[in-house]
């Protein structure tokens, strides 16, 4: 059985982030551009949403001895090829890993449109992901 007060723990902490960006809405595209606390705000709390992703998944392959991924896309491949996530999904949360690499090793060039993008219009597969993993948990 996996630990099921850690993992809900990690599902409460996306949660939480996610509820954040959504309750954001004092935050346009204007303002993002132009006030650095914004900015922060909105890339903080993406990345640790995405980083509460990957430890979600981590600690389902530890658990089951699942096979070693080489890196966070394959990571989320082998929750795919375990039946956490549907094949038609993955590539929606594989994107997560590349944004999450832009946001962590290429800050300076970060790309304000998609950032903002994502902000706006895509935090929704977060919570399709919590939806996943809570199906996937309650059927095990």
């Amino acid at each position: 059985m996996i630990d099921r007060e850690l993992l809900s723990r990690k599902i409460s902490n996306l949660s939480n982030y996610i509820n954040e960006l959504e309750r954001a809405d004092d935050i346009n595209f204007e303002k993002y551009t132009t006030d650095p606390r914004s900015r922060a705000f909105v890339e903080r709390y993406l990345h640790l949403a995405i980083e509460e992703i990957f430890d979600i998944a981590n600690h389902l392959v530890s658990f089951h001895r699942w096979r070693e991924p080489a890196g966070y896309r394959d990571l989320l491949l082998v929750l795919k090829e375990n039946g956490v996530v549907p094949p038609e999904l993955l590539p929606r949360f594989q994107n997560m890993t590349s944004f999450r690499n832009m946001l962590v090793h290429h800050y300076e060039k970060v790309d304000d449109e998609v950032v903002f993008g994502i902000f706006k219009k895509r935090l929704s597969d977060f919570t399709l992901f919590i939806d996943l993993i809570r199906k996937w948990s309650d059927s095990e």
